[in-house]
């Protein structure tokens, strides 16, 4: 049995995954779920920019089901900052929004047979003001 060089023995396995010390949020292999906890108050959020958050969640769950191509890939990133933006300042600014739109409109009939792509698409247009 190897020490860590601290002198506390080894225990593990040979050719294993060991992950210390990380930063943040550590996943491997297939179907796992992350849980990342922040302590301390979370930004206000008015209920259009709440009603997105939610939508986006939901697309991007949905996008999970579907065959991936280049343009539902771009989507789920510009989901995937939208839903960081919101989460950290309590809204997405209208560059965010015209970008996510944008990638909808790339995305066409995935995003448009997904009631949770028309979802975020109609939370956008509001929020746009059109």
């Amino acid at each position: 049995m190897a020490e860590t060089g601290n002198g506390t023995p080894d225990h593990r396995a040979p050719g294993g995954i060991h992950v210390t010390n990380t930063g943040g949020s550590v996943t491997i292999g297939d179907h796992n779920t992350v849980t990342h906890t922040v302590n301390g108050t979370q930004p206000d959020r008015d209920p259009e920019q709440e009603a997105l958050l939610q939508a986006i969640r939901r697309l991007r769950a949905d996008l999970g089901g579907v065959v991936p191509s280049e343009q539902t890939a771009a989507l789920d990133a510009e989901l995937s900052d939208a839903e960081d933006e919101i989460e950290g300042t309590g809204r997405a600014d209208a560059g965010r929004l015209t970008r996510l739109r944008r990638a909808l409109t790339d995305a066409g009939a995935v995003a448009g047979i997904l009631a949770s792509g028309v979802a975020v698409g109609q939370a956008v247009g509001t929020l746009l003001g059109g």
